[in-house]
């Protein structure tokens, strides 16, 4: 995404920035006074898919949203360190430069795993991290090979990031929202279109799911004795349920909620729910 000649019409832009804090040149959306609560977004996203969080939670709270390399408007500075470890790194150093030290870190599906990793790391989180519907499982079957080679495929052929972007439609976008099991309204999927359509966020995003490998955090999960609190939404088609349920039981200092009649894109179907489920931790 182009700043700041896309910004026009985005969300909550009135708190946006951008830093440049090597490898990469971040944009930081940052609102609000209290404690700290950091949002980081899932694969594909972007800090739009905050936009009916944030200000709920900026209400009370000092709210940083940022989105992850090359993904929104961060621009990417390094193609080599999109995968788990290297993004966790990159971030909390980030947070180091600005001075951030959450309260809580909330993750929305990858973004979970990213928490859970920075905390491994050596980062400060005063009340732990709020997964919803945290992406802590590896595709089963079939999938579990064919989704990886995949994105690697698409990642190192040239042009497929563009020719993806340019074949994306307004149809398709919609369906893969429907896919996952969320109902968003016309604005909401329009601006998932707009990132589905840039060559630079698919060609990140493409990147990211290439290198991301889940073996190493999941095998350590029964020694993250941070408090978790997983929230899933009980119609997640992306990442069901079980998923939550089966981290939960390995995690030492877990809660889990689930919540009836919502999918994968849960806090923006219900930012009222989840930003009360959120302050309680």
């Amino acid at each position: 995404m182009r700043w700041p000649d896309d910004t026009k019409d985005w969300p909550l832009t009135a708190y946006s920035r951008r830093v440049l804090h090597r490898p990469h040149r971040w944009h930081i959306q940052e609102h609000g006074e209290g404690p700290l609560i950091l949002l980081i977004h899932g694969a594909g996203g972007a800090t739009q898919s905050f936009r009916g969080l944030f200000p709920l939670l900026a209400q009370t709270h000092h709210v940083v949203a940022v989105d992850l390399p090359g993904q929104g408007f961060t621009q990417l500075g390094a193609q080599q360190r999109c995968g788990l470890d290297h993004m966790a790194e990159d971030l909390l150093a980030l947070c180091r430069n600005q001075g951030w030290t959450p309260d809580v870190v909330v993750g929305h599906s990858a973004g979970a795993a990213v928490a859970l990793r920075m905390w491994e790391l050596g980062m400060q989180m005063n009340n732990g991290i709020v997964g919803i519907n945290a992406a802590l499982g590896n595709f089963k079957g079939v999938a579990g090979w064919l989704f990886p080679m995949m994105a690697k495929a698409l990642a190192v052929t040239p042009f497929s990031a563009g020719i993806f972007a340019s074949t994306t439609t307004r149809s398709s976008v919609r369906g893969l929202v429907q896919g996952t099991g969320s109902k968003l309204d016309p604005e909401g999927l329009d601006f998932y279109y707009r990132l589905a359509t840039d060559r630079g966020h698919v060609d990140a995003t493409l990147s990211m799911m290439a290198q991301w490998s889940l073996d190493g955090l999941l095998a350590r999960l029964d020694k993250i004795d941070v408090p978790v609190h997983l929230i899933t939404g009980m119609a997640d088609k992306a990442v069901p349920p079980h998923v939550s349920r089966d981290a939960a039981g390995l995690l030492p200092n877990a809660e889990l909620t689930e919540l009836a009649g919502l999918g994968h894109l849960a806090h923006e179907e219900d930012p009222e729910t989840l930003a009360r489920l959120i302050i309680k931790t």
